[in-house]
């Protein structure tokens, strides 16, 4: 019985971006909420939240008219 192929290797896009990998560069920002890392490097000026709190804020904002 012949031997299936291996699975061939993993395309760029099924890795994380450079943004999230420490070792490209700059390590992640951590969340000015949370404390938790971000998709944003710690070169991000101004205020960096992590998805989960950036989702919050927008809920916060949205619904203050």
């Amino acid at each position: 019985m012949p031997h299936p192929e291996p699975h061939p290797a993993s395309e760029p896009s099924d890795q994380r971006p450079a943004a999230d990998d420490p070792a490209a560069g700059s390590p992640p920002a951590d969340c000015v909420e949370c404390g938790k890392p971000t998709a944003y490097p710690a070169t991000t000026p101004g205020i960096v939240r992590c998805p989960v709190c950036e989702w919050q804020e927008a809920q916060r904002t949205a619904c203050s008219g």
